[in-house]
């Protein structure tokens, strides 16, 4: 037995590596393709979706837009905006004593009139910061009467998607890269870092990082090459990753005719960071990205805003501890990815369930998501798109595996059941007939001399009763015919009600010649109350009446002296109770025989109770017990 049971485990343990190997190979293509970058537009779309379904955050208190949007270049009546009127902006916005103003307006060129005015304000606007373009391929001066301190570089870096997600703080200068008093820093950086200086917090070196920047002890995590999701990126320069500001307004907005007509709160101005931009469909400033919600344009913010995002995530990260996007280390983040492939194998080893594993999958793949939402939050991006799909296809396919196992498994349970089935039947025929006939043989050739004629019909007999077995089950293996025949020779037609099936084999059972005992027996009582046939399956009627056939050649064949039997079928709530009683001499052993046994297997096949023991004064009683089932 114990053989038996170690050759199913190893089969069992074959059939579950076999299983895993489709499993472990396309976890093997996952991290090969992510190494090589063909998951890298999934990864940055889960980043979008990620910091588009944070929490909404309050309206940051510290930078405010004030954006020349399409009425106001209506009110004036050309574009672009002359200097004329970005030099009375200027002035004006000056009045509320902000602590740095950026202008996202390109001013190279004159634009008459109010040049020389535009000057003038340039050269008494200390706080100022205007914008250059650096970077090839259409590098754009500054105003020449703005110093290097009060510049900034509007130069953004693309995804291979068309959209931003990453800002460049720092570049050396295309001109001279070698001479670090020329390095230019971005317009955002420029303006978060005359906000912090205003409170004494000043520009450093990294220390963790010494290739980074850092403002008192928040250091600015720099993207490399194989941050997060990216594979083989563009690092040159000073980047961080854009935590867009979430909710539905993250800057207070005004527009030129609000400042004119000081049409708005003046402590909006007052100790905050200024950015003037363009805020008009007609004049293509636009930033595409997938990260924010309620964006006026879909998929699009402008410019101005863009700057916006990455100045004010540098102050609130120094000032209030908002996170900064930060990534795992290449090799955590594999390990993750690993993890995530494995779970399903692991579950299928355990479960190896259809449903079991679909719920598991399911359920464990939204708790990914959950958690990448929940941990970008605290600023954390790790690579959920690979887990994901790693997670979800090898979860489906092994469910699909095991869906077909357990189908195989149940077929061969179904006929492994009807096999062992069809052997117990034969065995219950067989000794219920030609058994009974040679017990009794034996028994009589133990107790007297028998003639040789008596001897030859007993033995012809026992000839015809296996003859006709093997014919029967012969027919009955080809036919399935929901028959049972019974020692008697009877043949029961299992389709009728249970308790006529009781009443014909308790009849012809007490009439068979072969059993001893019963031909003593004066007193008969058989009382069998109908059972709706819904509770049972012809399964379950076979068995019953092997039961009941097998407890009253008991009484024939061990209870000598034997005067009365009764055998009486009652229900009792929601129980079935059949119980075979005689006034014999009671048990003359305890050790189980073969038609014991059998008949606690058939009380174990019906999910029922089995007792046989002796009775006082003396007798023997044999009953079964099952639940009714509705």
């Amino acid at each position: 037995m114990v053989w038996v049971n170690w050759r199913r485990i190893q089969n069992e343990i074959k059939i579950l590596l076999l299983a895993s190997v489709p499993g472990a190979v396309f976890l093997i293509v996952i991290v090969i393709a992510r190494s090589y970058g063909f998951l890298q537009d999934f990864e940055l779309m889960a980043l979008d979706t990620f910091l588009r379904l944070r929490p909404r955050e309050v309206t940051d208190d510290k930078v405010v837009i004030v954006g020349i949007n399409e009425e106001d270049i209506r009110s004036l009546g050309r574009y672009p905006i002359p200097d004329e009127e970005i030099a009375t902006l200027i002035q004006k916005i000056q009045k509320y004593k902000p602590i740095a103003i950026g202008l996202d307006i390109v001013r190279d060129l004159p634009v008459e009139p109010g040049h020389q005015k535009l000057v003038e304000v340039f050269q008494n606007s200390k706080n100022l910061i205007g914008i250059e373009k650096v970077l090839p391929p259409d590098p754009i001066s500054p105003p020449p009467q703005l110093t290097q301190k009060q510049l900034g570089f509007s130069d953004i870096v693309v995804d291979k998607d068309n959209k931003y997600r990453r800002y460049l703080l720092w570049t050396p200068s295309p001109k001279n890269p070698q001479n670090p008093e020329e390095d230019k820093f971005s317009f955002g950086l420029q303006l978060a870092r005359a906000y912090l200086s205003h409170r004494d917090i000043n520009i450093e070196t990294g220390i963790i990082d010494k290739n980074t920047i850092k403002f008192k002890t928040t250091e600015l995590p720099r993207f490399s090459s194989n941050s997060g999701g990216y594979v083989k990126e563009n690092s040159s320069g000073l980047k961080i990753l854009m935590n867009f500001r979430a909710g539905r307004k993250p800057f207070h907005v005004l527009s030129l005719n609000d400042i004119k007509t000081q049409n708005f709160n003046p402590n909006l101005l007052q100790d905050k960071v200024v950015i003037i931009g363009i805020v008009a469909t007609s004049v293509t400033d636009f930033v595409n990205t997938s990260a924010t919600v309620y964006q006026k344009i879909p998929g699009q913010i402008y410019g101005v805003e863009f700057h916006a995002h990455a100045c004010s995530q540098i102050i609130n990260a120094v000032i209030n501890g908002r996170p900064l996007l930060k990534v795992w280390s290449n090799e955590w983040e594999y390990i993750w990815i690993i993890i995530c492939g494995c779970y399903p194998i692991i579950l299928f080893w355990l479960a190896q369930s259809l449903w079991k594993n679909l719920l598991a999958v399911v359920v464990v793949a939204l708790a990914l998501f959950g958690l990448g939402l929940v941990l970008i939050s605290f600023g954390w991006w790790i690579p959920i798109a690979p887990g994901l799909l790693t997670l979800i296809i090898n979860g489906l396919g092994l469910s699909g595996f095991a869906f077909a196992l357990y189908q195989n498994n149940q077929v061969f349970k179904i006929k492994m059941n009807e096999r062992q089935h069809t052997i117990e039947h034969a065995f219950t025929v067989i000794h219920n007939g030609p058994l009974q006939t040679l017990a009794n043989v034996l028994r009589q050739m133990q107790a007297q001399d028998w003639p040789h004629e008596e001897l030859k019909l007993q033995l012809e007999k026992l000839n015809y009763e296996i003859r006709e077995i093997g014919e029967y089950l012969k027919l009955e293996a080809l036919s399935q015919d929901e028959s049972l025949r019974l020692g008697s020779g009877l043949k029961l037609d299992l389709k009728r009600p249970i308790h006529e099936l009781f009443y014909a084999v308790y009849s012809s059972t007490l009439e068979r010649q072969d059993l001893e005992y019963l031909k003593n027996i004066k007193v008969k009582i058989r009382t069998f109350e109908p059972v709706d046939d819904k509770c049972l399956s012809v399964n379950n009627k076979q068995e019953l009446c092997l039961f009941l056939e097998e407890a009253l050649c008991n009484v024939g064949k061990h209870a000598k002296g034997v005067k009365r039997i009764e055998a009486i079928g009652k229900k009792d709530e929601d129980f079935y109770i059949l119980k075979i009683q005689d006034n014999g001499p009671g048990l003359v052993s305890y050790i189980e025989n073969k038609g014991t046994k059998q008949l606690r297997n058939i009380a174990k096949n019906l999910g029922g109770d089995f007792r046989r023991e002796s009775i006082t004064p003396k007798g023997t009683v044999c009953e079964i017990s099952w639940k009714l089932r509705k």
